[in-house]
């Protein structure tokens, strides 16, 4: 049987922590930052993980994750 082939787009935006949670980056810290409040900016930076509801979808990318 040949090898699955990962998403190379899920690859590059989602890590499997040591946990097996899905790492992924915050959303909304790309643009149109000057109207945003800056306890929002704040909590934007950095990683969180992935919601459960969508986790499923995800790990389906990442075969060998």
């Amino acid at each position: 049987m040949p090898k699955m082939k990962t998403r190379r787009g899920a690859a590059k935006r989602f890590k499997v922590r040591p946990s097996g949670k899905i790492k992924c980056g915050q959303a909304n810290h790309r643009h149109l930052l000057e109207c945003k409040s800056r306890k929002l900016k704040r909590h934007s930076r950095g990683s969180t993980t992935v919601n459960p509801a969508n986790a499923a979808q995800v790990a389906r990318q990442l075969p060998y994750g």
